[in-house]
């Protein structure tokens, strides 16, 4: 199995269902509420962190019911019966499913990302090394930092938005040097540049 086309996600207000209710499910659903989703939680045992991320919490055990309405479901339990019936019951309903450290029973799989403001890189090695893509996400964060992504991106983003306010598309800009100047500060472009 290859999961070879990468790509970001809109996700607020979309309903994601998390099966499990301990730390990895917690990790999980971090990520999911800091991108604005609405998550519901299935699990016997709730951790009380995961609670709070919460809109809605079930706690008892998975059944096929509780995918009614969600758009992706997350598996984090420790029983691998469950994950699998859970991403047998995904497919059927057509929902996008992950279980954690279990890429048989993925139709996608989460990369390791590391941001500096509006800046991501995502790493993946596919689901086969998520200790390697851990590394490489820790390289990748330090990269952006001594790059200062975060500055440069704004910057581009203020120089992009007076060329739409002039009427100018920025398909006819040559990037090149304000790239290479956003990434060095102290040069600031006019739009004749």
């Amino acid at each position: 199995m290859t999961f070879d086309y990468p790509v970001f996600m809109k996700l607020t207000g979309v309903k994601v269902l998390v099966v499990g209710g301990g730390q990895v499910a917690t990790r999980k659903a971090e990520g999911l509420f800091a991108a604005g989703a609405t998550i519901t939680v299935v699990a016997p045992i709730i951790h009380e962190s995961l609670v709070e991320l919460a809109v809605e919490c079930r706690p008892r055990p998975y059944v096929h019911t509780d995918l009614d309405g969600h758009r992706l479901v997350i598996t984090a339990t420790d029983n691998p019966l469950v994950n699998a019936q859970v991403a047998i019951d995904a497919d059927a309903a057509n929902v996008w499913a992950n279980s954690a450290d279990d890429p048989d029973n993925c139709t996608f799989i989460l990369p390791a990302v590391a941001r500096d403001g509006a800046v991501s890189v995502a790493i993946s090695t596919g689901g086969s090394s998520p200790a390697l893509a851990s590394h490489m996400r820790a390289q990748a964060q330090q990269w952006l930092a001594d790059l200062g992504a975060a500055n440069a991106a704004e910057m581009l983003s203020q120089q992009r938005a007076a060329f739409h306010a002039a009427g100018v598309s920025t398909e006819t800009v040559d990037w090149s040097q304000r790239l290479l100047d956003a990434l060095r500060p102290g040069r600031v472009h006019s739009l004749g540049d």
